[in-house]
């Protein structure tokens, strides 16, 4: 099986459809955000259950920045039926990153949670399985605060780029573990390299992530969040075998940008269509979505984010049912 990600869509007599969906499956378990994040177990169940109802192509875990954060000791916080977030960004200088270097965050539970729940479905549903994985800027980010990381690339890039290059160490070790758990597409999210122009996105993210794929030997993603579109060359030129845009990117004009080799993935609306529209909308949507891409090869419909726990299991029926009408 070839690892490049293009050789999976394009061997594929129609387009692939992936809906980044993970949290609307506990519609089906009636279980809540929290209980998924700390139960291996559910978490599996949960995303099997919503893969019977919708079969798109692949599957995905459910999304959490916050992982890595809590492993390496970052206070988080986990709400019934929201996205936990991490509550303290401690480091300011070089130092601060020192009591971080002893902690092994491999051994943390939430970090097992999400390599069980890899492997689980690995024996549950016979498709690709992806995973996520924060960006090593993103995590600098949240050891730092998100706002204050964005003026030190100017004030102080030193600590930015230690930051980093100890992010990009955690990172590595935690995509590892899940490639070796089962996962076969591992998204790198660095949300916050959006605020970077084109030179500091490179210098403070870009490669960063180019060492994270380097180190892997399954298919990668790069995502992120936001207006994307005056970084598409650099984020190509990270080695990254898909890019995957927010709903914010106008596809169309961006594709011209990508590589043929690189998977384009995106970018149905996951709020104002999948989470707030009916199945008109959604077949709308994804009906000129598809007919503006028609002719690029290397295009996997998807969402432009993951998508909320209350998104209407029928619209993304209807998302896959309407993308598997049309032909390459």
């Amino acid at each position: 099986m070839s690892l490049r990600l293009i050789d999976w869509v394009t061997e594929s007599p129609r387009p692939r459809v992936v809906p980044l969906a993970g949290f609307p499956g506990m519609q089906l378990t009636e279980s809540s955000v929290k209980q998924n994040m700390f139960n291996a177990e559910l978490q599996a169940r949960s995303i099997y259950k919503l893969m019977e109802r919708v079969r798109p192509d692949a599957a995905f875990v459910m999304m959490d920045l916050s992982v890595e954060a809590g492993a390496l000791g970052l206070p988080v916080r986990f709400p019934l039926d929201e996205s936990a977030t991490v509550e303290m960004h401690p480091v300011e200088t070089v130092a601060d990153l020192d009591q971080y270097k002893v902690v092994d965050p491999m051994y943390d539970g939430r970090v097992w949670v999400f390599r069980e729940t890899v492997r689980l479905l690995k024996q549950l549903i016979d498709m690709p399985i992806g995973v996520y994985v924060s960006g090593p800027f993103t995590l600098a980010g949240l050891m730092m605060g998100a706002n204050d990381v964005a003026l030190a690339v100017l004030d102080v890039p030193e600590v930015v780029h230690a930051a980093v290059n100890f992010c990009e160490h955690v990172v590595i070790e935690y995509a590892k573990s899940l490639q070796r758990a089962g996962a076969d597409m591992i998204c790198v999210l660095d949300p916050t390299a959006m605020m970077l122009s084109p030179t500091m996105f490179w210098e403070f993210a870009g490669k960063s992530e180019q060492n994270v794929f380097r180190h892997l030997d399954t298919r990668t993603i790069l995502h992120v969040c936001g207006n994307t579109t005056h970084l598409v060359e650099k984020m190509c030129e990270t080695g990254t075998h898909a890019l995957s845009f927010d709903s914010l990117v106008d596809l169309p004009a961006v594709a011209p940008r990508v590589p043929s080799d690189v998977v384009i993935m995106g970018n149905v609306d996951p709020v104002s269509v999948m989470l707030q529209g009916n199945r008109e909308k959604v077949r709308r949507a994804t009906t000129e979505l598809m007919e503006a891409m028609r002719g690029y090869d290397n295009f996997l419909i998807s969402t432009g984010c993951d998508l909320p726990p209350e998104t209407p299991l029928e619209n993304i029926v209807e998302l896959v049912q309407t993308a598997r009408r049309f032909e390459r």
